[in-house]
């Protein structure tokens, strides 16, 4: 078996910053648990595979793909940095002559588009609903300790619970803040929360770009300690992302791409 694989990284014009993800090309269906064998191997947050919807396709004229992704522990429903590395993938080394891709996908059809600075995945926006602060008490504490918090919310179709830190705090304190991941599988295993997001205001432009927001993003219970980037991401490989809310309910995010890696895999 010889595969074609890339590692991108996304949300970024940078290599070696932004979030990587591996994206492999499907030239004929693969054994099921090989996706899950080699996104172990290459042991990214999440490895997208492109997969023809029929014989007659090919990756630089036809427009329209399977897409799946696949943490090292598990399949996901929805990714969008691995998305946007996926649209690099095919538009920048396939040479895809196509102005707009669209993937179909568990999350249903997701479309990427050429922009002048970048790439604009259409993705959809999932409602959070207050939670209630003392339902999640064990699991913030363990993951943060005593620090202080102003609102909690919580996505019932994504299984993620939204964090936002007190305004007090400043861009640098979630940059170096220390968060408890060991743990927090012991803490939440009801399988209601899958994911962490802790976000904290942005603060005005002075000599620095302004961001709306910043985010950390955890998600040990699909096999990803941290995700490198969910916003101005505040990691260590940092990470940007223009998001524009649209009035049909979905939500555009543009972003740059850098291809680091191209490669055969073998097995």
């Amino acid at each position: 078996m010889k595969l074609p694989i890339f590692t991108v990284d996304a949300f970024t014009a940078k290599a070696f910053h932004g979030n990587p993800a591996a994206v492999c090309l499907l030239e004929n269906k693969l054994d099921e648990d090989m996706h899950q064998k080699i996104a172990r191997e290459m042991n990214l947050s999440e490895t997208a595979f492109i997969r023809k919807l029929h014989p007659t396709d090919n990756f630089t004229q036809s427009s329209c793909f399977g897409l799946r992704w696949f943490t090292p522990a598990t399949e996901v429903p929805l990714c969008g940095h691995a998305t946007l590395a996926s649209a690099a993938v095919l538009f920048y080394k396939m040479k895809n002559v196509n102005s707009t891709l669209t993937f179909v996908t568990l999350s249903g059809e997701l479309t990427a588009r050429r922009a002048q600075d970048g790439i604009i995945l259409d993705l959809p926006l999932y409602p959070t609903h207050p939670q209630d602060f003392h339902e999640v008490d064990d699991l913030i504490k363990t993951a943060i300790g005593d620090t202080l918090v102003q609102d909690i919310r919580y996505s019932p179709d994504t299984r993620k619970l939204l964090v936002r830190l007190s305004d007090t705090y400043k861009r640098s304190f979630l940059e170096n803040l220390k968060v408890n991941t060991q743990n927090l599988l012991q803490v939440e295993n009801t399988g209601k929360v899958k994911g962490l997001i802790l976000t904290l205001k942005g603060e005005p432009g002075g000599q620095s770009q302004a961001f709306d927001f910043y985010s950390r993003y955890f998600a040990p219970w699909v096999g990803v300690a941290e995700d490198p980037v969910t916003a101005f991401q505040c990691s260590c490989r940092g990470g940007e992302l223009e998001i524009s809310l649209r009035p049909d309910g979905r939500v555009d995010i543009r972003g740059g791409t850098a291809i680091v890696l191209e490669g055969t895999l073998t097995a």
